[in-house]
């Protein structure tokens, strides 16, 4: 079962510290700058969508153009090694409770869908390499997952 926010505890006009869920994006700094912001939106895109409550309502601006809704409580990116993130995904599929959507760099160098999904299939997790992870879940289990990460810059 995914995380998910409540209807009543999407609070948006209260900073995004005060959320009970905590969602970050730890992506491998050696990576391709393209490589890496495509795991990142692509995780982004699913997280997004696994999570109920996680993507607040629109609005229009000054000019009446609308805006769709964004993810109200946030979202770190932070910046760790290969090593570091095949670490951080094991530990982290030990937490109960936590969403866990990564980028496999199998996903990226397949340009069939399917054919990903077959070499997928064939690779034992401990062997998948990840381009970067998306970890949500309650606050306080994230935060001791991540403390040791830096922002991605």
């Amino acid at each position: 079962m995914n995380p998910s926010f409540d209807p009543t505890e999407i609070i948006t006009d209260a900073p995004t510290r005060s959320a009970r869920l905590k969602w970050v994006i730890v992506a491998d700094r050696s990576a391709p700058p393209g490589q890496l912001l495509n795991a990142v939106a692509c995780i982004s895109a699913a997280t997004g969508a696994a999570v109920d409550g996680l993507i607040a309502r629109g609005g229009p601006d000054a000019d009446g153009f609308d805006h769709p809704g964004l993810p109200w409580a946030g979202c770190s990116v932070l910046g760790a090694s290969a090593e570091q993130l095949v670490n951080l995904r094991a530990k982290a599929s030990g937490g109960d409770g936590l969403l866990i959507i990564d980028m496999p760099r199998s996903a990226q160098t397949n340009r069939i869908y399917d054919d990903y999904l077959a070499e997928l299939a064939e690779t034992p997790v401990a062997e998948v390499a990840a381009t970067a992870i998306s970890i949500l879940g309650e606050r306080a289990d994230v935060d001791a997952l991540v403390k040791r990460y830096s922002l991605l810059a």
